[in-house]
């Protein structure tokens, strides 16, 4: 009895300090040089309009009438959708055609493709201009979208309503890693000129705040990899369990007989 209670104990006892993790393995922007307490961030990344993009154009003018004739076309506002910081937009919108053209009241057909949203405002309002001596103009891209799977706490979709997220901000929203996924490993996979990239990144480490990935772009993929601590967790509790459950079952037959 006593060597059987014994060896439940060795087993956990095993099994928990097999899955301990050195903090230089989880402790995330670790520097090498004391002393290094600020860094030179990369510039901000700002997305270029691309064809199939769905655009949130509002075009404020003096006029009710006009301004509601152009945004009749743009989604609820953020105050229609609860005010929620990452929920996707509902509306229409401007559809990006094939040719790289949205078509707006008034003026018509306008190229935006290749575009930054600042640049669209700035177009938009010159070709406006002639008709509105007082208007406004904002674009928002309703496509930034990330995913952030693997070790994770909360793994999934998520649209970025402000168009610019940085990795460790992604990886805030999907509740952070878990104490199994590998912070020297983190993958960040981008499609850019028709290729996938897969970048892997070290977030224990400081130097990663002046890399291209720190500012992720739409339709990026995070990817946590689980430490080999998780794999081999996972392959004991199948070991492990049957052991256990057999144990346990034998104590109580024999605890109900005597």
């Amino acid at each position: 009895m006593r060597k059987l209670i014994r060896l439940i104990g060795f087993v956990i006892t095993s099994s928990v300090l097999m899955n301990c993790s050195s903090p230089k393995s989880v402790i995330m922007f670790q520097s090498a040089n004391q002393r290094e307490n600020t860094l030179s961030l990369p510039p901000v990344y700002e997305q270029t309009i691309k064809v199939g993009d769905n655009l949130s154009i509002q075009i404020n003018t003096l006029s009710t009438q006009a301004s509601a004739l152009f945004n009749s076309y743009a989604p609820a506002s953020q105050s229609e959708q609860g005010n929620l910081p990452n929920s996707s937009s509902t509306g229409r919108g401007y559809r990006v055609d094939h040719d790289g053209y949205i078509t707006i009241p008034v003026i018509g057909k306008v190229e935006v493709n290749g575009l930054t949203n600042s640049l669209a405002e700035t177009l938009i309002q010159d070709k406006l201009k002639p008709q509105f001596n007082e208007l406004s103009v904002s674009v928002r891209n309703q496509n930034f979208r990330i995913s952030v799977l693997g070790e994770v706490a909360r793994p999934g979709f998520f649209p970025i309503n402000s168009e610019q997220i940085t990795l460790p901000e992604a990886l805030g929203l999907a509740g952070d890693i878990t104490i199994y996924g590998r912070r020297t490993n983190v993958m960040v996979i981008r499609e850019e000129n028709g290729h996938k990239t897969f970048t892997k990144i070290d977030m224990t480490k400081r130097d990663f705040f002046r890399s291209s990935y720190y500012y992720l772009h739409s339709n990026d993929v995070v990817y946590v990899e689980p430490s080999k601590n998780r794999l081999a967790s996972t392959d004991r509790i199948y070991v492990i369990a049957p052991l256990i459950v057999g144990t346990l079952t034998s104590l109580a037959i024999f605890f109900t007989r005597f």
